[in-house]
């Protein structure tokens, strides 16, 4: 087996589908089925169990994934100790939001780039509640993300900025919001929610601390969804202030005030503790902290 297969079995054993794999990694299906078959006849043990409908990794896929994660590790680590100069090269992949991409990371990035220009960056967007899950699953050295109540094991986490979590209304139609003499009545004004994530488990808590059971209109996935829905009328929502700060669709939005406010958020830079051996990884912490 060569890095490459590995390579390609780390993404699918993050990803758990064929075709997202065979997209990020610029195989066809078919040559990425052969080499996960390959892999399994190599190593004598089924590692995927798949039909059409889901894939899942066998106990063996498990002990292999850290295999691989630590064999693709080392190597980065051992083509740095060679090289012939002192230039640092080598990848490193980030994951995070739309939002994060355009209004944390460019400093850094700048920084990095005049620092280390022959370090290649592999940034991925997505929804921001699936950073930490994106990190944990190895799919990416380094993520922005949102700190959680309790920072999951050897997780490093450096924080950048705090924002507000904020509920918010549309500007063009107020008669979304329902009121009664008590204040915003809950039970008839349309909420729009998170699927998961931090922000769903916050305004979840706040609701049940003030023992309000919400007229859930839509739950879906990334803050920019839920400003948009809110944007359109369809309900109130609840985002970082940031995120709306960043929204080309802020002027269409008013924030409600509530009492008491919801909990903030801490973003910041996270990694596996073990990624710190990389030396790519401990440029771009280094001045991540520094900026």
């Amino acid at each position: 087996m060569d890095n490459r297969e590995l390579q390609l079995f780390k993404h699918l054993a993050g990803s758990l589908h064929f075709g997202q794999t065979s997209r990020a990694c610029h195989v066809t299906p078919s040559a990425l089925t052969r080499t996960i078959q390959r892999l399994e006849d190599e190593v004598g043990e089924q590692l995927f169990l798949r039909d059409n409908r889901s894939v899942l990794l066998t106990a063996a896929g498990k002990a292999f994934r850290s295999y691989a994660d630590d064999v693709l590790k080392r190597y980065e680590v051992l083509q740095t100790q060679i090289s012939e100069d002192t230039v640092l090269g080598g990848e490193i992949s980030l994951y995070c939001s739309v939002t994060a991409a355009y209004s944390i990371l460019p400093a850094i990035f700048q920084k990095f780039r005049s620092v280390h220009p022959e370090v290649h960056i592999n940034l991925q967007t997505g929804d921001a509640a699936l950073a930490l899950n994106t990190l944990q699953n190895r799919e990416v050295d380094i993520t922005v993300a949102a700190l959680p109540a309790g920072l999951p094991e050897r997780v490093k986490f450096l924080k950048i900025l705090e924002t507000p979590l904020v509920f918010i209304a549309p500007a063009a139609f107020p008669e979304t919001v329902q009121r009664s003499k008590n204040g915003i009545d809950w039970q008839k004004t349309p909420v729009i929610l998170a699927n998961f994530g931090l922000s769903r488990e916050r305004t979840d808590r706040w609701f049940h601390e003030k023992e309000i059971v919400p007229n859930i209109y839509a739950q879906v996935a990334g803050n920019e969804a839920i400003i948009a829905m809110v944007a359109l009328g369809c309900g109130v929502g609840v985002v970082p202030q940031l995120v709306l700060e960043k929204s080309p669709l802020q002027s269409q939005i008013s924030v409600l005030s509530v009492s008491p406010e919801l909990e903030s958020f801490s973003i910041g830079i996270c990694t596996m503790a073990k990624n710190m051996r990389l030396p790519q990884v401990r440029a771009f912490w280094e001045i991540a902290a520094e900026i």
